[in-house]
């Protein structure tokens, strides 16, 4: 009976914190994966947690019988296996009603954990105590008992954090997920119940062939949308491609910002990565196009910078660095990603730069998406090491988010960059809450883009040069700098996009 109680804790373990995770992928496509969200996702898990171990402990002294004990674990795998299907409509009332109120970003992700979560986490936190009970033979030995109990349920709990996204996620999706969980604690809990108590075993046991049926149904689409054409949940994020007259876009997580667009036979796409084709004409001039010979893009995504530059330039050596392989096999096959002067580096953007030898004339950076930037991308020293990655004329090219009355991210890396580059700009993208902070490695200013214009042959690039010189903006000196060790951007993003919001 000792081993099977002991299994049953690890079993408990594993399947706690492995909802945790899969809850976070199955409120993603709704509110995304920012901070806030694993804020709400966090407290209120640990909150259930807290509850149940409570509420398991009186339960266990009223009750110290195993068939009590497997009866609450099969009926958590029940209650886990009702998740996907009563998801949606809670995720649709969540996130329908919160912005209604204006209050999405915290209370949508704050209703959903509390309407999914609350059954399956607190009978699940009510299994270690009970375990502790029924395990206690010695009293004289009931800190050993106690403190195996817990090491073999932490045990399960390492194993749980990395099961659903590393391997379970990726290869049968979200909602399977929840069913192969459900599965696993339903099987523990029936596992018990045939020694502890017969008919009841049997009055559970139908739960088996109907998760084993679910299991084997195809679910449908997680988030449909006009023009869907492909969706995926990889490692790193959940994907969609869509299509709208001809335009193929990419959208990540909620879905809430492009990250990349694909608009056949045409190069500029009137959105924020033309911006990064003029990035080059800062320098003093004369500064033709023939003294840009390559290219360096963190944050590649689908392609659509380096297709605007092989476009323009001609098929000069570009690096695309992107941190999920998913997204760049989408690129080549969705985007048309596939220029042989691309070299794709699935890898987090600041390690190649320490890996990488190359030099660059041009760097873009466009890994910011608010809520999702990665504060080792804005400090101090990430800036340092793209400088020493630049040639003598180099320039670094970042996007930025901003609100209509909020600039105060963008004046933050604009204050972290002239801690590294002589020079710094700011160009505004009309109709967007974007802007385009370009530095270079020479002292420069923003006339060099008008003496530089009439070297430019290539009407694409004029226009955007153009558009360029006509939404510059003079972003005040001073501000928040960023550093390796204090880089506060979920602060302040977090208090952008609220403000932003409520009002």
């Amino acid at each position: 009976m000792t081993s099977r109680l002991y299994f049953t804790a690890f079993a408990g373990g594993l399947v706690s914190l492995a909802l945790e995770l899969a809850a976070a992928r199955l409120l993603a496509p709704t509110f995304g994966s920012s901070e806030l969200v694993w804020s709400a996702i966090i407290g209120l898990i640990l909150l259930y947690l807290s509850v149940g171990y409570a509420l398991g402990g009186r339960w266990a002294d009223r009750s110290p019988q195993p068939a009590t004990l497997y009866t609450l674990l099969t009926g958590a795998g029940a209650a886990i296996a009702a998740i996907p299907f009563i998801s949606r409509p809670v995720l649709r009332l969540a996130a329908e009603g919160v912005w209604a109120w204006n209050v999405g970003q915290v209370a949508g992700p704050f209703l959903a954990v509390l309407l999914l979560f609350v059954v399956p986490v607190t009978l699940l936190a009510c299994i270690s105590p009970f375990v502790i009970r029924l395990a206690m033979t010695d009293v004289q030995a009931s800190g050993v008992t106690a403190g195996k109990i817990y090491a073999i349920s932490t045990l399960g709990s390492s194993l749980g954090t990395f099961l659903p996204n590393l391997v379970l996620i990726p290869w049968i999706g979200t909602h399977r997920t929840f069913l192969v969980l459900a599965l696993f604690t339903v099987l523990t809990g029936l596992w018990g119940l045939w020694r502890a108590s017969r008919p009841r075993f049997w009055l559970l046991a139908w739960l088996l062939p109907l998760l084993v049926g679910l299991l084997l149904v195809r679910p449908g689409t997680i988030k449909p949308q006009e023009g869907l054409l492909y969706e995926e949940e990889s490692v790193y994020n959940f994907i969609q491609v869509l299509e709208k007259q001809g335009i193929r876009y990419l959208l990540l997580n909620e879905g809430q910002g492009l990250h990349s667009v694909y608009i056949p036979d045409r190069t500029l796409t009137g959105g924020t990565w033309d911006y990064f084709l003029m990035a080059p004409y800062f320098n003093p001039p004369p500064h033709p196009p023939e003294e840009v010979h390559n290219l360096l893009v963190i944050g590649l995504a689908a392609g659509t910078i380096p297709a605007q530059y092989t476009d323009v330039y001609g098929a000069l050596p570009i690096d695309g660095v992107e941190i999920d392989p998913a997204i760049i096999q989408v690129g080549r096959e969705y985007f048309g990603m596939t220029e042989p002067n691309l070299n794709a580096v699935a890898a987090d953007g600041r390690a190649f730069l320490r890996q990488t030898g190359a030099r660059y004339d041009v760097v873009a950076v466009d890994a910011y998406r608010l809520p999702y930037i990665p504060w080792h991308l804005t400090t101090v020293e990430f800036f340092q090491e793209i400088r020493a990655r630049l040639s003598d004329k180099g320039v670094v090219a970042i996007n930025v988010g901003h609100t209509p009355d909020d600039w105060r991210l963008v004046e933050a890396l604009a204050a972290t960059m002239r801690e590294v580059y002589p020079s710094v700009h700011v160009i505004t993208v009309p109709k967007t809450f974007n802007a385009i902070v370009v530095a270079t490695v020479q002292e420069t200013t923003p006339e060099n883009l008008a003496a530089n214009l009439p070297l430019l042959e290539d009407t694409r690039l004029r226009t955007i040069t153009e558009r360029a010189q006509a939404n510059l903006v003079d972003v005040q000196a001073g501000g928040l700098v960023f550093t390796d060790d204090r880089a506060p951007v979920e602060l302040l993003t977090n208090a952008l996009i609220l403000q932003y919001v409520l009002e």
